[in-house]
């Protein structure tokens, strides 16, 4: 397993990274992700252990609590082996302050999250959105306050806007508080808008990306192509919100994924993980599965590299047109150097 460094830091994680939004099930939402129960988890846990994956992702939010309660007695004793992220911010109840990222709401939810995982420390924690309605020096005092009282190691943000996540680097350095190495990011093939802004800033402001949904909510898996459209139910189907699971953007992607499978001997999901891998500042990718067979499928992203121009294929097909200002940014090269 190859680890890397979070920009801006001394902590190293693997490149490859495992989602435990499968756990629980607790929602019709999460039954389409998965919802592995205690046994199913420990197993998954070894099968990830085995190839040296020890960073585990989930989420306060995650079937309410279930992901955390599973992945808790999972690694009971274990814990000193592994890497723990978790997130809040998102609605975890019906009153006023059951949200957000507020210093009552945080404190109260990184105990919670602390209780169920079964744990005194939550090696990353994760602004889960951004919220709009708490000043950002109050978010980022209460979360250098819970990092002085270790029960954090380090602090991340995930899906913010880049002025979000400038605005909340410049009140820590202005007052000295931990700052953001992480940001969790949705990118993939189908899916690059996070080149545009947020990939720059990270860049200048040494944030390294952990991405998630790296296949497009399963579209790239493999499993949906022309031949193959996402059947009705299925999680690629009902994460229309990341790419229509029916566009001709996303067949031709998988036209060319299908013509690299071939030639490198990988699958689509191999490759389509690979490129995303290889991209700057990506520190970790966030990988889910149902079962054994699938969890172990993802490590043949490991170990290899594309050509350069297989690369240059997979760009080709899937750049689109961004939108203002960045098409006018790109006019110049000698002003905006492309990063990828």
């Amino acid at each position: 397993m190859e680890y890397r460094k979070f920009a801006g830091s001394g902590f190293s994680v693997p490149a490859l990274s495992y989602g435990t939004a499968t756990f629980g099930g607790g929602s019709d939402f999460f039954k389409k992700w998965g919802s592995s129960d205690l046994s199913e988890a420990q197993r998954l846990i070894d099968v990830c252990l085995e190839y040296g994956m020890n960073f585990f992702d989930t989420a306060n939010m995650y079937s309410d609590g279930m992901s955390e309660e599973i992945l808790g007695a999972a690694v009971k004793s274990r814990r000193q082996d592994l890497l723990l992220a978790t997130k809040a911010t998102f609605r975890m109840g019906k009153g006023p302050n059951d949200f957000g990222s507020s210093r009552f709401s945080l404190i109260k939810e990184c105990e919670a999250s602390l209780k169920r995982l079964g744990t005194d420390y939550i090696d990353l924690y994760y602004m889960h959105g951004f919220d709009a309605t708490t000043p950002v020096e109050e978010t980022l005092r209460a979360l250098d306050d819970l990092v002085s009282a270790g029960k954090i190691r380090y602090i991340g943000c995930s899906n913010f806007s880049g002025w979000h996540l400038m605005k909340s680097m410049s009140a820590s350095e202005r007052h000295g508080w931990s700052r953001y190495i992480a940001h969790q990011v949705y990118y993939s093939l189908v899916g690059r808008e996070y080149e545009w802004e947020l990939m720059p800033l990270a860049v200048d402001q040494k944030v390294s990306a952990v991405v998630w949904s790296p296949l497009a909510g399963g579209s790239l898996s493999g499993k949906v192509s022309r031949r193959k459209p996402a059947p009705e139910g299925s999680r690629a189907a009902q994460m229309d919100f990341v790419v229509s699971s029916t566009s001709e953007h996303l067949y031709k992607i998988v036209d060319v994924l299908e013509e690299i499978a071939e030639e490198t001997t990988k699958t689509v999901a191999q490759v389509a993980l690979n490129w995303v891998m290889h991209r700057p500042t990506v520190a970790s990718v966030v990988v889910g599965a149902r079962n054994e067979e699938q969890l172990r499928q993802n490590f043949g992203a490991l170990g290899w590299k594309l050509s350069a121009e297989q690369t240059a294929r997979l760009d080709k097909v899937s750049a689109v047109k961004p939108i203002y200002p960045y098409w006018h940014q790109r006019q110049s090269s000698e002003l905006m150097p492309p990063i990828c």
